[in-house]
């Protein structure tokens, strides 16, 4: 099993975990993490571009003169696209860009985004992560002792103090364990575990 050390939030080593060779010592194959942050990206876009078509546009349905005799092109009515005001022919629709890859592919994916932080050493181990009241400046000053800077942080459970104390610092997000996807763990430079939050992990991904 892959060891390695946990912190407190003074930077000091208070003890070693085992991390499960499944997940955290998996090999890192680009394409598929590839293929997952284009999932996710894709499923984030909003896909509410829309214009208006003939059908959509407020206007008579009149033929502007006849069909014959008047020297001129013919016409119909005053929602012709070829009119100023008229109606679009090929603009977008409102549409959904989401797509799926295989569930198996997205754990897979998970774990090598996790393997590669540890593999570069940009995995961080918390003892516990706690603060008396909401407080930006603490939480800052928390980070500076850790030495970190672009942070994607993983906690067990909701902790109101650190989601607010941290919303206002740039470069710095804090997720719980449901949420932790493949795109943020590669996003950020470190990533920092709660110790509490590596068993609901492992025992998300090792089933």
């Amino acid at each position: 099993m892959a060891v390695i050390d946990v912190i407190n939030c003074a930077a000091e080593k208070v003890s070693e975990i085992d991390l499960l060779d499944s997940i955290f010592d998996v090999p890192v194959k680009s394409n598929i993490l590839h293929d997952v942050v284009t999932m996710q990206l894709a499923s984030r876009r909003a896909g509410t571009a829309s214009v208006k078509h003939r059908s959509d546009v407020k206007g008579s349905t009149r033929k502007l003169f006849r069909q014959k005799g008047t020297g001129r092109a013919r016409r119909g009515n005053i929602k012709s696209p070829l009119l100023r005001g008229g109606g679009s022919v090929f603009g977008p629709n409102p549409r959904s860009y989401e797509y799926k890859v295989p569930k198996k592919v997205r754990k897979l994916a998970l774990k090598m985004a996790l393997s590669s932080k540890f593999k570069d050493n940009k995995l961080v181990v918390l003892d516990r992560l706690d603060l008396d009241n909401i407080k930006t400046r603490s939480f800052v000053e928390i980070l500076r002792r850790l030495s970190l800077n672009k942070t994607l942080i993983v906690t067990n459970e909701e902790n109101k103090a650190i989601e607010l104390s941290s919303r206002n610092v740039p470069f710095v997000k804090v997720l719980k364990t449901e949420g932790i996807n493949v795109y943020d763990i590669l996003k950020y430079d470190k990533l920092v575990l709660l110790e509490s939050a590596i068993k609901n992990i492992e025992g998300r991904l090792a089933a």
